[in-house]
């Protein structure tokens, strides 16, 4: 059965929370609202302005874990203070997930993985919207759901072991379709921890920059901004934005299309798809 995608062209905090409506779902208990809180110095970050609405009427608190590389973000202390500066905390609490320590989750009949490291804040919370900006990355070749619910939601140590396949000290120089893999098998510790049901995917498709929200230094972007997609399947999601970039009539689509396919970006749908964690067939609903 096809997952439904729904789409609006509308990027602005009215369009966000229209796109989320149409999922027709109510998230239980304490709402995590997972997103990258963006590395000081990039600026393609969701912007506090687009997300205000919806994060407040969700009572959302914002989360996050700090990075595996070093940087402005990789300690806690620096970190608060990136989200201090973004602007996130006029918005909403905020939670640095691991900043305290990690739990890990069991993964059940994974690629590699037999274990994701998460940041431990993960128990508090009973529900989660996974916020995602989609655009590229360096090695992931694009970043969206299935990146943002895997190395996003995994602790420092998490991250490492999610990139070595298992090896935390691989970090950067693992098999890299085995990384991809691995994303795929913490995506199934994530689901299976929160419940299905309590996880909804929005993916912003704006600033399409080949570089993701982690590079202080991004590339401004060659294409112009599609839309905001929301769905109840993270690999249909995923899907949709992919396919949207190659079916764009802009030109400057080229420079991500190739980051996607020179990292083999969309073998992490590939393999989120094999463990069953949604389907590559969806329809679009357009709700403009």
């Amino acid at each position: 059965m096809k997952a439904k995608v729904y789409f609006t062209k509308d990027i602005s905090a009215a369009g966000l929370e229209k796109v989320y409506n149409a999922l027709g779902v109510s998230l239980s208990g304490k709402v995590a609202v997972k997103l990258s809180t963006g590395e000081p110095g990039g600026h393609n970050f969701l912007q506090p302005a687009l997300i205000r609405g919806l994060v407040t009427r969700l009572n959302g608190t914002i989360v996050e874990c700090n990075t595996a590389y070093e940087g402005k973000r990789f300690h806690s202390k620096d970190h608060w203070q990136a989200i201090r500066d973004h602007g996130f905390m006029d918005i909403a609490p905020c939670d640095i997930m691991d900043e305290n320590g990690e739990m890990a989750l069991p993964v059940e009949g994974g690629f590699h993985l037999k274990e994701n490291y998460v940041g431990e804040n993960l128990k508090n919370y009973g529900s989660m919207l996974m916020l995602s900006h989609f655009k590229g990355h360096a090695m992931g070749g694009f970043g969206g759901a299935l990146k943002n619910m895997s190395i996003g939601v995994a602790s420092a140590h998490g991250k490492a072991v999610i990139h070595g396949s298992g090896d935390p000290e691989q970090l950067w120089t693992g098999d890299h379709d085995s990384f991809l893999e691995s994303m795929a098998d913490a995506d199934k510790s994530v689901m299976e921890y929160m419940g299905r049901d309590n996880i909804v995917y929005v993916n912003v498709a704006n600033r399409l920059s080949v570089d993701c929200d982690c590079d202080s230094h991004p590339e401004e972007p060659q294409m112009a901004d599609i839309g905001i997609f929301a769905s109840l399947d993270p690999v249909a999601i995923d899907q949709a934005c992919v396919d949207a970039v190659y079916a764009s009539p802009d030109p400057g689509k080229a420079a991500l299309i190739e980051r996607m396919e020179s990292r083999n970006g969309i073998h992490t749908v590939e393999a989120a798809a094999q463990l069953g964690l949604g389907t590559r067939e969806y329809e679009i609903v357009e709700i403009d």
